[in-house]
Protein backbone atom coordinates (compact mmCIF):
# COMPACT_ATOMS: atom_id res chain seq x y z
CA UNK A 1 0.00 0.00 0.00
CA UNK A 2 1.33 3.45 -0.84
CA UNK A 3 2.00 5.82 2.05
CA UNK A 4 0.90 9.08 0.45
CA UNK A 5 -2.54 10.49 -0.05
CA UNK A 6 -4.56 11.09 -3.19
CA UNK A 7 -4.01 14.84 -2.86
CA UNK A 8 -0.27 14.33 -3.37
CA UNK A 9 -0.86 12.10 -6.39
CA UNK A 10 -3.13 14.69 -8.00
CA UNK A 11 -0.60 17.45 -7.29
CA UNK A 12 2.19 15.50 -8.94
CA UNK A 13 0.00 14.84 -11.95
CA UNK A 14 -0.65 18.59 -12.26
CA UNK A 15 3.07 19.36 -12.14
CA UNK A 16 3.81 16.70 -14.76
CA UNK A 17 1.18 18.24 -17.00
CA UNK A 18 2.64 21.72 -16.67
CA UNK A 19 6.21 20.58 -17.21
CA UNK A 20 5.20 18.52 -20.24
CA UNK A 21 3.64 21.56 -21.89
CA UNK A 22 6.20 24.22 -20.93
CA UNK A 23 9.90 23.74 -21.37
CA UNK A 24 12.13 25.50 -18.82
CA UNK A 25 13.68 28.68 -20.07
CA UNK A 26 17.36 28.40 -20.96
CA UNK A 27 17.90 32.14 -20.72
CA UNK A 28 16.86 32.61 -17.12
CA UNK A 29 18.71 34.29 -14.29
CA UNK A 30 21.06 31.33 -13.77
CA UNK A 31 22.84 32.15 -17.06
CA UNK A 32 23.88 35.58 -15.70
CA UNK A 33 25.28 36.66 -12.35
CA UNK A 34 21.91 36.41 -10.63
CA UNK A 35 19.53 33.82 -9.24
CA UNK A 36 15.80 33.81 -8.59
CA UNK A 37 14.70 31.26 -6.00
CA UNK A 38 11.28 30.45 -4.57
CA UNK A 39 10.90 29.58 -0.91
CA UNK A 40 8.02 28.28 1.17
CA UNK A 41 8.94 30.39 4.18
CA UNK A 42 7.87 33.94 4.94
CA UNK A 43 10.37 36.70 4.29
CA UNK A 44 11.61 39.02 7.00
CA UNK A 45 12.44 38.25 10.60
CA UNK A 46 16.13 38.70 9.74
CA UNK A 47 17.25 39.41 13.30
CA UNK A 48 19.82 37.13 14.98
CA UNK A 49 18.76 38.44 18.38
CA UNK A 50 15.37 36.83 17.71
CA UNK A 51 17.09 33.57 16.69
CA UNK A 52 17.46 34.07 12.95
CA UNK A 53 20.31 32.05 11.45
CA UNK A 54 21.22 30.17 14.64
CA UNK A 55 22.62 27.31 12.55
CA UNK A 56 24.85 29.67 10.59
CA UNK A 57 22.79 29.83 7.41
CA UNK A 58 22.21 33.61 7.26
CA UNK A 59 23.54 35.24 4.08
CA UNK A 60 23.66 38.75 5.60
CA UNK A 61 25.51 37.85 8.78
CA UNK A 62 28.57 35.99 10.03
CA UNK A 63 29.05 34.22 13.32
CA UNK A 64 32.36 33.81 15.10
CA UNK A 65 32.47 30.32 13.54
CA UNK A 66 30.83 28.78 10.48
CA UNK A 67 30.16 25.26 9.27
CA UNK A 68 32.21 23.52 6.61
CA UNK A 69 30.85 21.26 3.92
CA UNK A 70 31.36 17.62 3.04
CA UNK A 71 29.80 14.31 4.02
CA UNK A 72 29.15 13.49 7.66
CA UNK A 73 29.12 15.79 10.67
CA UNK A 74 30.37 19.15 9.35
CA UNK A 75 33.51 20.68 10.81
CA UNK A 76 33.40 24.10 12.42
CA UNK A 77 35.66 26.67 10.77
CA UNK A 78 36.73 30.17 11.80
CA UNK A 79 34.33 32.95 10.83
CA UNK A 80 34.62 36.31 12.50
CA UNK A 81 37.06 34.63 14.87
CA UNK A 82 40.53 33.99 13.45
CA UNK A 83 40.50 30.45 14.89
CA UNK A 84 38.08 28.19 16.72
CA UNK A 85 37.75 29.62 20.24
CA UNK A 86 39.59 27.77 22.99
CA UNK A 87 38.39 26.65 26.41
CA UNK A 88 39.91 26.51 29.86
CA UNK A 89 40.35 23.13 31.59
CA UNK A 90 36.70 22.73 32.61
CA UNK A 91 35.08 24.37 29.57
CA UNK A 92 33.62 27.23 31.60
CA UNK A 93 35.63 30.00 29.90
CA UNK A 94 35.99 30.27 26.12
CA UNK A 95 38.25 32.85 24.49
CA UNK A 96 37.77 34.14 20.94
CA UNK A 97 40.26 36.23 18.99
CA UNK A 98 38.50 38.33 16.35
CA UNK A 99 39.36 39.26 12.78
CA UNK A 100 40.49 42.81 12.28
CA UNK A 101 39.50 45.08 9.41
CA UNK A 102 35.98 43.65 9.08
CA UNK A 103 33.15 46.13 8.47
CA UNK A 104 29.39 45.88 8.67
CA UNK A 105 27.19 46.55 5.67
CA UNK A 106 26.49 50.06 7.04
CA UNK A 107 30.21 50.84 6.97
CA UNK A 108 30.82 50.65 10.72
CA UNK A 109 33.79 48.69 12.05
CA UNK A 110 33.40 45.27 13.68
CA UNK A 111 35.01 44.70 17.06
CA UNK A 112 34.55 42.95 20.40
CA UNK A 113 31.88 45.40 21.55
CA UNK A 114 29.56 44.13 18.82
CA UNK A 115 29.98 40.51 19.94
CA UNK A 116 29.27 41.43 23.55
CA UNK A 117 26.22 43.51 22.58
CA UNK A 118 24.74 40.78 20.36
CA UNK A 119 24.90 38.07 23.01
CA UNK A 120 23.75 40.40 25.78
CA UNK A 121 20.73 41.35 23.66
CA UNK A 122 19.85 37.68 23.09
CA UNK A 123 20.02 37.05 26.85
CA UNK A 124 18.21 40.25 27.85
CA UNK A 125 14.66 39.41 29.04
CA UNK A 126 13.51 42.67 27.44
CA UNK A 127 14.26 41.16 24.01
CA UNK A 128 11.88 38.24 24.65
CA UNK A 129 14.10 36.28 22.26
CA UNK A 130 12.93 32.80 21.31
CA UNK A 131 16.61 31.86 21.22
CA UNK A 132 17.37 32.92 24.78
CA UNK A 133 17.05 29.50 26.43
CA UNK A 134 19.44 28.04 23.86
CA UNK A 135 22.18 30.28 25.25
CA UNK A 136 21.40 29.86 28.94
CA UNK A 137 24.87 28.46 29.65
CA UNK A 138 26.33 31.95 29.15
CA UNK A 139 26.82 33.85 32.40
CA UNK A 140 28.83 36.78 31.05
CA UNK A 141 30.45 38.00 27.82
CA UNK A 142 33.43 40.28 28.30
CA UNK A 143 35.51 42.30 25.84
CA UNK A 144 39.11 41.84 26.96
CA UNK A 145 40.19 44.27 24.25
CA UNK A 146 38.91 45.31 20.82
CA UNK A 147 39.85 41.96 19.26
CA UNK A 148 39.39 39.51 22.16
CA UNK A 149 36.15 38.26 23.72
CA UNK A 150 35.76 35.98 26.71
CA UNK A 151 32.62 33.92 27.21
CA UNK A 152 32.18 32.97 30.87
CA UNK A 153 29.71 30.13 31.35
CA UNK A 154 27.48 29.14 34.23
CA UNK A 155 28.49 25.49 33.82
CA UNK A 156 30.90 23.36 31.81
CA UNK A 157 29.68 23.12 28.25
CA UNK A 158 31.81 21.17 25.77
CA UNK A 159 29.93 21.99 22.53
CA UNK A 160 29.99 25.75 23.11
CA UNK A 161 31.51 26.55 19.67
CA UNK A 162 28.15 25.54 18.13
CA UNK A 163 26.66 28.55 19.94
CA UNK A 164 28.97 30.85 18.00
CA UNK A 165 27.32 30.22 14.61
CA UNK A 166 24.68 32.90 15.14
CA UNK A 167 25.27 36.20 13.37
CA UNK A 168 26.77 39.29 14.99
CA UNK A 169 25.02 42.66 14.72
CA UNK A 170 26.40 46.17 15.35
CA UNK A 171 26.28 47.24 18.99
CA UNK A 172 24.43 50.39 17.91
CA UNK A 173 21.57 48.28 16.54
CA UNK A 174 20.84 46.79 19.98
CA UNK A 175 21.83 49.76 22.15
CA UNK A 176 18.24 50.32 23.27
CA UNK A 177 16.54 47.34 25.01
CA UNK A 178 13.36 46.19 23.33
CA UNK A 179 11.47 43.32 21.81
CA UNK A 180 13.60 41.46 19.28
CA UNK A 181 10.49 40.78 17.20
CA UNK A 182 10.01 44.53 16.73
CA UNK A 183 13.62 45.46 15.94
CA UNK A 184 14.37 47.22 12.62
CA UNK A 185 16.91 44.42 12.01
CA UNK A 186 14.03 42.12 11.09
CA UNK A 187 13.44 44.07 7.87
CA UNK A 188 16.70 45.98 7.48
CA UNK A 189 19.48 43.62 8.55
CA UNK A 190 22.98 45.00 9.17
CA UNK A 191 25.70 42.37 9.20
CA UNK A 192 29.14 41.44 7.97
CA UNK A 193 27.94 38.70 5.62
CA UNK A 194 28.47 38.11 1.90
CA UNK A 195 25.09 39.58 0.87
CA UNK A 196 23.16 42.75 1.66
CA UNK A 197 19.37 43.10 1.60
CA UNK A 198 18.42 45.94 -0.74
CA UNK A 199 14.64 45.54 -1.04
CA UNK A 200 11.93 43.68 0.85
CA UNK A 201 8.22 43.20 0.34
CA UNK A 202 5.91 40.48 1.71
CA UNK A 203 6.50 38.22 -1.29
CA UNK A 204 9.94 39.30 -2.54
CA UNK A 205 13.40 39.97 -1.11
CA UNK A 206 16.34 41.19 -3.17
CA UNK A 207 19.96 40.80 -2.11
CA UNK A 208 23.16 42.10 -3.66
CA UNK A 209 26.69 40.84 -3.21
CA UNK A 210 28.73 42.59 -0.54
CA UNK A 211 31.73 43.69 -2.58
CA UNK A 212 33.55 44.58 0.65
CA UNK A 213 33.06 41.14 2.16
CA UNK A 214 36.08 40.12 4.21
CA UNK A 215 35.97 36.64 2.64
CA UNK A 216 36.02 38.01 -0.92
CA UNK A 217 33.26 39.42 -3.09
CA UNK A 218 30.78 36.72 -4.23
CA UNK A 219 30.59 35.98 -7.97
CA UNK A 220 26.80 35.59 -7.82
CA UNK A 221 25.97 39.28 -7.71
CA UNK A 222 22.21 39.24 -7.13
CA UNK A 223 19.85 36.91 -5.30
CA UNK A 224 16.06 37.26 -5.41
CA UNK A 225 13.89 35.25 -3.04
CA UNK A 226 10.19 34.84 -3.76
CA UNK A 227 7.74 33.80 -1.05
CA UNK A 228 5.57 31.05 -2.55
CA UNK A 229 4.05 29.06 0.33
CA UNK A 230 2.25 26.41 -1.72
CA UNK A 231 4.42 23.41 -2.69
CA UNK A 232 2.51 22.74 -5.90
CA UNK A 233 2.73 26.35 -7.04
CA UNK A 234 6.49 26.38 -6.53
CA UNK A 235 6.79 23.16 -8.50
CA UNK A 236 4.71 24.59 -11.35
CA UNK A 237 6.76 27.79 -11.44
CA UNK A 238 9.91 25.69 -11.53
CA UNK A 239 8.52 23.55 -14.32
CA UNK A 240 7.62 26.63 -16.39
CA UNK A 241 11.15 28.03 -16.11
CA UNK A 242 10.10 31.05 -14.06
CA UNK A 243 12.64 30.45 -11.30
CA UNK A 244 16.13 29.01 -10.97
CA UNK A 245 15.49 26.80 -7.98
CA UNK A 246 13.27 25.87 -5.07
CA UNK A 247 12.81 23.49 -2.17
CA UNK A 248 10.14 20.81 -2.66
CA UNK A 249 8.86 17.72 -0.86
CA UNK A 250 10.60 14.63 -2.26
CA UNK A 251 7.75 13.24 -4.36
CA UNK A 252 7.17 16.58 -6.06
CA UNK A 253 10.90 17.04 -6.56
CA UNK A 254 11.11 13.59 -8.18
CA UNK A 255 8.39 14.56 -10.64
CA UNK A 256 10.68 17.26 -12.04
CA UNK A 257 14.01 15.45 -11.88
CA UNK A 258 15.64 14.93 -15.26
CA UNK A 259 13.24 17.12 -17.17
CA UNK A 260 14.87 19.45 -19.65
CA UNK A 261 17.23 21.85 -17.91
CA UNK A 262 16.42 20.78 -14.32
CA UNK A 263 18.02 18.54 -11.72
CA UNK A 264 17.06 17.23 -8.30
CA UNK A 265 19.60 17.42 -5.47
CA UNK A 266 19.34 16.22 -1.90
CA UNK A 267 21.27 16.90 1.27
CA UNK A 268 21.34 14.55 4.24
CA UNK A 269 19.88 16.16 7.34
CA UNK A 270 19.49 15.51 11.05
CA UNK A 271 15.92 16.82 10.64
CA UNK A 272 13.57 14.30 12.22
CA UNK A 273 9.83 13.86 12.17
CA UNK A 274 8.01 12.11 14.98
CA UNK A 275 4.87 11.95 17.07
CA UNK A 276 4.96 13.24 20.63
CA UNK A 277 3.34 11.06 23.29
CA UNK A 278 2.39 13.44 26.13
CA UNK A 279 2.71 11.92 29.59
CA UNK A 280 -0.35 13.96 30.65
CA UNK A 281 -2.57 11.90 28.38
CA UNK A 282 -4.39 8.90 29.92
CA UNK A 283 -3.45 6.90 26.81
CA UNK A 284 0.04 7.98 25.79
CA UNK A 285 1.03 8.45 29.42
CA UNK A 286 0.99 4.65 29.68
CA UNK A 287 4.43 3.09 29.17
CA UNK A 288 3.07 -0.05 27.49
CA UNK A 289 1.20 2.11 24.99
CA UNK A 290 4.29 4.15 24.15
CA UNK A 291 6.40 1.06 23.59
CA UNK A 292 3.69 -0.68 21.54
CA UNK A 293 3.21 2.31 19.23
CA UNK A 294 6.95 2.35 18.54
CA UNK A 295 6.81 -1.30 17.50
CA UNK A 296 3.63 -0.82 15.47
CA UNK A 297 4.94 1.68 12.92
CA UNK A 298 6.58 0.66 9.66
CA UNK A 299 9.31 3.28 9.41
CA UNK A 300 10.89 1.82 6.30
CA UNK A 301 7.56 1.94 4.45
CA UNK A 302 7.22 5.60 5.42
CA UNK A 303 10.75 6.33 4.22
CA UNK A 304 10.12 4.60 0.89
CA UNK A 305 6.58 5.86 0.34
CA UNK A 306 6.20 9.30 1.91
CA UNK A 307 9.83 10.35 1.35
CA UNK A 308 10.39 8.55 -1.92
CA UNK A 309 13.51 6.98 -0.41
CA UNK A 310 15.00 10.36 0.54
CA UNK A 311 15.56 9.69 4.22
CA UNK A 312 16.16 7.06 6.87
CA UNK A 313 14.09 5.44 9.64
CA UNK A 314 14.46 7.09 13.06
CA UNK A 315 14.06 5.50 16.49
CA UNK A 316 15.71 8.27 18.52
CA UNK A 317 16.71 11.86 17.65
CA UNK A 318 20.33 10.72 17.03
CA UNK A 319 21.05 9.87 13.36
CA UNK A 320 23.88 7.58 12.18
CA UNK A 321 25.83 10.61 10.95
CA UNK A 322 26.84 11.25 14.56
CA UNK A 323 29.34 8.43 14.34
CA UNK A 324 30.60 7.20 17.72
CA UNK A 325 27.73 9.00 19.46
CA UNK A 326 25.19 6.87 17.58
CA UNK A 327 23.99 3.61 19.13
CA UNK A 328 23.11 1.17 16.32
CA UNK A 329 21.23 -1.19 18.66
CA UNK A 330 18.83 1.55 19.78
CA UNK A 331 16.12 0.80 17.23
CA UNK A 332 12.56 -0.47 17.12
CA UNK A 333 11.88 -3.31 14.74
CA UNK A 334 8.58 -3.24 12.88
CA UNK A 335 6.71 -5.88 14.91
CA UNK A 336 2.94 -5.31 15.13
CA UNK A 337 2.45 -8.77 16.68
CA UNK A 338 4.74 -7.84 19.56
CA UNK A 339 2.93 -4.51 19.88
CA UNK A 340 -0.43 -6.28 20.23
CA UNK A 341 1.00 -8.63 22.84
CA UNK A 342 2.46 -5.79 24.92
CA UNK A 343 -0.88 -4.00 24.87
CA UNK A 344 -2.81 -7.13 25.82
CA UNK A 345 -0.38 -7.96 28.64
CA UNK A 346 -0.74 -4.39 29.87
CA UNK A 347 -4.51 -4.66 30.12
CA UNK A 348 -5.43 -2.96 26.83
CA UNK A 349 -8.13 -5.34 25.57
CA UNK A 350 -9.68 -5.15 22.08
CA UNK A 351 -13.34 -4.14 21.95
CA UNK A 352 -15.98 -5.25 19.43
CA UNK A 353 -14.75 -2.62 16.95
CA UNK A 354 -11.11 -3.68 17.38
CA UNK A 355 -10.13 -0.60 19.41
CA UNK A 356 -8.66 -1.43 22.80
CA UNK A 357 -9.73 -0.24 26.24
CA UNK A 358 -8.08 -0.39 29.64
CA UNK A 359 -9.97 0.27 32.88
CA UNK A 360 -12.67 2.00 30.87
CA UNK A 361 -10.22 4.18 28.91
CA UNK A 362 -10.54 3.81 25.16
CA UNK A 363 -7.23 3.68 23.25
CA UNK A 364 -7.83 6.74 21.12
CA UNK A 365 -5.54 9.72 20.62
CA UNK A 366 -5.46 12.86 18.52
CA UNK A 367 -2.43 13.68 16.39
CA UNK A 368 -2.15 17.28 15.29
CA UNK A 369 -0.04 18.40 12.34
CA UNK A 370 0.61 21.65 10.55
CA UNK A 371 -2.01 22.08 7.84
CA UNK A 372 0.42 23.49 5.25
CA UNK A 373 2.97 20.66 5.48
CA UNK A 374 2.23 17.78 3.08
CA UNK A 375 5.03 15.57 4.39
CA UNK A 376 3.75 15.81 7.96
CA UNK A 377 0.25 15.11 6.71
CA UNK A 378 1.32 11.97 4.86
CA UNK A 379 3.43 10.73 7.78
CA UNK A 380 0.50 11.33 10.14
CA UNK A 381 -1.79 9.30 7.87
CA UNK A 382 0.73 6.45 7.75
CA UNK A 383 1.11 6.54 11.54
CA UNK A 384 -2.68 6.42 12.03
CA UNK A 385 -2.95 3.44 9.68
CA UNK A 386 -0.27 1.49 11.55
CA UNK A 387 -1.71 2.38 14.96
CA UNK A 388 -5.25 1.22 14.17
CA UNK A 389 -3.81 -2.11 13.01
CA UNK A 390 -2.81 -2.81 16.63
CA UNK A 391 -6.04 -1.46 18.13
CA UNK A 392 -5.26 2.24 18.70
CA UNK A 393 -7.54 4.79 17.08
CA UNK A 394 -5.89 8.00 15.85
CA UNK A 395 -7.84 11.11 14.92
CA UNK A 396 -5.88 13.52 12.73
CA UNK A 397 -6.29 17.28 12.94
CA UNK A 398 -4.73 19.69 10.43
CA UNK A 399 -4.22 22.98 12.24
CA UNK A 400 -2.17 26.16 12.21
CA UNK A 401 0.69 26.33 14.71
CA UNK A 402 -1.07 28.94 16.83
CA UNK A 403 -3.90 26.46 17.36
CA UNK A 404 -1.54 23.54 17.97
CA UNK A 405 0.62 25.27 20.58
CA UNK A 406 -1.91 25.42 23.48
CA UNK A 407 -2.67 21.70 23.13
CA UNK A 408 0.86 20.29 22.83
CA UNK A 409 0.97 19.15 26.45
CA UNK A 410 -2.22 17.08 26.10
CA UNK A 411 -2.56 15.91 22.49
CA UNK A 412 0.06 14.26 20.30
CA UNK A 413 1.73 16.35 17.61
CA UNK A 414 3.65 15.53 14.44
CA UNK A 415 6.82 17.40 15.29
CA UNK A 416 10.16 18.06 13.67
CA UNK A 417 13.55 18.70 15.24
CA UNK A 418 17.25 19.01 14.69
CA UNK A 419 17.53 22.81 14.63
CA UNK A 420 21.22 22.80 15.59
CA UNK A 421 22.55 19.37 14.57
CA UNK A 422 26.28 20.04 14.68
CA UNK A 423 26.76 18.34 18.06
CA UNK A 424 24.87 15.55 19.81
CA UNK A 425 23.98 17.89 22.69
CA UNK A 426 22.29 20.49 20.53
CA UNK A 427 20.57 17.70 18.60
CA UNK A 428 18.89 15.96 21.56
CA UNK A 429 19.02 17.90 24.82
CA UNK A 430 16.02 20.15 24.29
CA UNK A 431 13.94 17.25 23.01
CA UNK A 432 14.50 14.80 25.89
CA UNK A 433 15.84 16.49 29.01
CA UNK A 434 13.32 16.65 31.87
CA UNK A 435 14.38 20.16 32.92
CA UNK A 436 11.89 21.42 30.35
CA UNK A 437 8.99 19.72 32.12
CA UNK A 438 8.95 22.52 34.71
CA UNK A 439 6.46 25.30 33.88
CA UNK A 440 8.00 28.28 32.12
CA UNK A 441 11.25 26.54 31.17
CA UNK A 442 11.98 26.69 27.43
CA UNK A 443 9.32 26.81 24.75
CA UNK A 444 6.30 24.56 24.26
CA UNK A 445 8.36 22.57 21.75
CA UNK A 446 11.17 21.80 24.21
CA UNK A 447 10.46 18.26 25.46
CA UNK A 448 6.95 18.53 24.06
CA UNK A 449 6.04 15.12 25.52
CA UNK A 450 7.04 16.15 29.08
CA UNK A 451 9.27 13.08 29.02
CA UNK A 452 11.26 12.25 32.14
CA UNK A 453 13.88 9.52 32.49
CA UNK A 454 16.65 9.88 35.15
CA UNK A 455 19.10 7.72 33.17
CA UNK A 456 18.56 9.81 30.05
CA UNK A 457 18.98 13.01 32.06
CA UNK A 458 22.23 11.83 33.63
CA UNK A 459 23.69 10.81 30.26
CA UNK A 460 22.71 14.11 28.68
CA UNK A 461 24.35 15.98 31.54
CA UNK A 462 27.59 13.99 31.17
CA UNK A 463 27.58 14.50 27.42
CA UNK A 464 27.41 18.27 27.60
CA UNK A 465 29.92 18.76 30.44
CA UNK A 466 32.78 16.43 29.54
CA UNK A 467 35.61 17.53 27.25
CA UNK A 468 36.66 13.92 26.58
CA UNK A 469 35.21 12.83 23.19
CA UNK A 470 35.14 9.17 24.23
CA UNK A 471 33.24 9.94 27.44
CA UNK A 472 30.79 12.11 25.54
CA UNK A 473 30.17 9.47 22.86
CA UNK A 474 29.52 6.73 25.45
CA UNK A 475 27.13 9.02 27.32
CA UNK A 476 25.03 9.55 24.20
CA UNK A 477 25.02 5.84 23.40
CA UNK A 478 23.83 5.15 26.95
CA UNK A 479 21.14 7.80 26.54
CA UNK A 480 19.81 6.07 23.44
CA UNK A 481 19.78 2.63 25.08
CA UNK A 482 17.85 4.02 28.03
CA UNK A 483 15.45 5.89 25.78
CA UNK A 484 14.36 2.93 23.63
CA UNK A 485 13.57 0.96 26.79
CA UNK A 486 11.19 3.73 27.83
CA UNK A 487 10.30 5.94 24.83
CA UNK A 488 8.45 9.24 25.01
CA UNK A 489 7.86 9.81 21.29
CA UNK A 490 7.46 7.78 18.15
CA UNK A 491 10.35 9.08 16.08
CA UNK A 492 9.65 8.11 12.49
CA UNK A 493 12.19 9.35 9.94
CA UNK A 494 15.18 11.54 9.24
CA UNK A 495 14.60 13.53 6.07
CA UNK A 496 16.89 14.18 3.18
CA UNK A 497 16.04 17.70 2.06
CA UNK A 498 15.22 17.80 -1.64
CA UNK A 499 15.65 20.67 -4.07
CA UNK A 500 15.21 21.28 -7.79
CA UNK A 501 17.47 23.71 -9.62
CA UNK A 502 17.93 24.87 -13.17
CA UNK A 503 21.09 23.53 -14.78
CA UNK A 504 23.81 26.17 -15.20
CA UNK A 505 27.54 26.59 -15.60
CA UNK A 506 28.09 27.45 -11.95
CA UNK A 507 30.18 25.23 -9.69
CA UNK A 508 27.69 24.94 -6.85
CA UNK A 509 27.97 24.17 -3.16
CA UNK A 510 28.80 20.60 -2.21
CA UNK A 511 26.90 18.54 0.37
CA UNK A 512 26.38 19.63 3.97
CA UNK A 513 24.48 18.13 6.90
CA UNK A 514 21.35 20.25 7.13
CA UNK A 515 19.32 21.24 10.20
CA UNK A 516 15.57 21.32 10.60
CA UNK A 517 15.29 24.52 8.57
CA UNK A 518 15.50 23.69 4.87
CA UNK A 519 14.46 26.53 2.66
CA UNK A 520 16.59 27.86 -0.17
CA UNK A 521 19.13 29.28 2.26
CA UNK A 522 20.27 25.62 2.28
CA UNK A 523 20.38 23.07 -0.54
CA UNK A 524 22.75 23.88 -3.42
CA UNK A 525 22.73 27.51 -2.25
CA UNK A 526 23.94 27.06 1.36
CA UNK A 527 27.37 28.58 0.55
CA UNK A 528 26.31 30.68 -2.42
CA UNK A 529 29.17 33.09 -1.80
CA UNK A 530 31.66 30.35 -2.79
CA UNK A 531 30.11 29.61 -6.20
CA UNK A 532 32.39 29.98 -9.19
CA UNK A 533 31.97 29.68 -12.94
CA UNK A 534 32.94 26.35 -14.45
CA UNK A 535 33.92 27.97 -17.72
Amino acid sequence: MTRFGSVTVVAIACVLSVSACTAPSQSGAASADALVLADGYELGGFNPVAGYGAAGEAKMYDGLVRIGGGDGLPPLEPGLAVEIPTANDDATVWTATLREGVVFSDGSAFDAADVVATYEAILDPASASEARSSFDMIDEVVAIDDSTVEFRLAYSYAPFPTKLLIGIVPSEAVAEPGLAAESPLNRAPVGTGPYVLVDLSPDRAEFEANDNYWGGAPEVKKLTLLYVPDDNTRAQRMASGEIDGTNLPPLLAQSLDGREGMSLSANVSADWRGVSLPTNSPVTGNRDMRLALNLAVNRQAMTDGVLGGYGRPAATPVPPVFGDSYEPTAVFEYDPAAARQILSDGGWIPGPDGIRTRDGQRAEITVMYNSTDTVRRDLAQAFASDAVAVGVEVTLEALSWDRIDPRIGVDSTMLGGGEEPFDADTQVYRTLDSSFVAPGVGSVYDNAADYSNPTVDAALDTGRRSLDPAVRAEAYREMQRAYVADPGYVFLVFLDHTYVSKDSDWTMSGPVLEPHSHGVTWGPWWSLQTWTRTS
